[in-house]
């Protein structure tokens, strides 16, 4: 197919309108690139966490935020004065229960550890932000697979963008053909039945980050699943450090390039 006929196809404009999309949410007020640091309460055993409100502690599987009203912290919305328990924020960040005028103070919880994630609009990488550098939508990267599940549920130990080792769950395999070779990448399955790989290959860090994500829509009752390359994602780690995205599990780094999707981050 010419370049002309592949813009102008259907294809190509729902892969347009998806980047042009990703360009949006990622540079939005509490969009990846707001996210000015990840705290955790057990680096902070006396609660304070430097520039951020409050005093901070875990307690009985909750976390307890203290404050006065010089903090300027609310919780859903109403000024915080005094001791509330909180549990992990589940939703969007813009739905994060304690906020100090714009910021979000988003509470994570991974493996029993407690974090207090700050995400501020005025953040200088969402200020710097200019665009995402992919690669123009080529069919020849939307490609067949076939997802096999796992007879149960894994967990890999994997290194994180912060430098901790974490468990990484694992529910099956996408296998692939790309140019008579086959390839396979082993999935989470989403809440929605919506798959997730963590990946690398030839071009990682070189033309493309590190490592990127794959999120492929869920099987039909017969396993195949459309392997959309063209739609890779970079991590969130690609746009704050301050994310604790997983690395690539063992095997999930393909020998061939995959010149397609989100490549880098580029600032103006």
């Amino acid at each position: 197919m010419s370049t002309d006929a592949q813009q102008d196809s259907e294809e190509f404009h729902a892969w347009q309108r998806w980047h042009e999309g990703r360009i949006v949410a990622v540079a939005a007020p509490h969009g990846p690139l707001s996210l000015t640091g990840t705290h955790w309460l057990a680096d902070h055993p006396e609660g304070r966490i430097p520039a951020v409100p409050g005093l901070w502690r875990e307690e009985g599987g909750e976390v307890v935020l203290t404050a006065t009203p010089e903090d300027g912290l609310t919780v859903d919305t109403k000024p915080l004065a005094g001791e509330i328990r909180l549990g992990a924020d589940r939703g969007s960040i813009d739905t994060s229960r304690v906020a100090q005028g714009d910021r979000r103070l988003v509470l994570l919880s991974r493996e029993g550890l407690w974090a207090v994630r700050d995400f501020d609009p005025k953040s200088p990488a969402r200020q710097a932000f200019r665009t995402i550098d992919a690669t123009p939508y080529d069919p020849e990267w939307s490609l067949d697979g076939t997802f096999r599940p796992y007879g149960s549920d894994r967990t890999v130990r994997v290194e994180n963008a912060d430098g901790r080792e974490r468990g990484l769950g694992l529910s099956g395999e996408i296998t692939f053909t790309v140019r008579g070779a086959r390839h396979t990448l082993q999935v989470a399955v989403e809440p929605d039945g919506s798959l997730w790989a963590v990946f690398a290959d030839a071009t990682s860090g070189d033309s493309s980050y590190r490592f990127r994500f794959l999120r492929p829509p869920a099987p039909d009752g017969n396993g195949n699943v459309r392997v959309d390359f063209n739609r890779t994602l970079l991590p969130p780690c690609a746009f704050a450090d301050h994310f604790i995205c997983p690395f690539p599990p063992p095997g999930n780094t393909l020998t061939v390039a995959v010149p397609a999707g989100e490549r880098n981050r580029i600032d103006g």
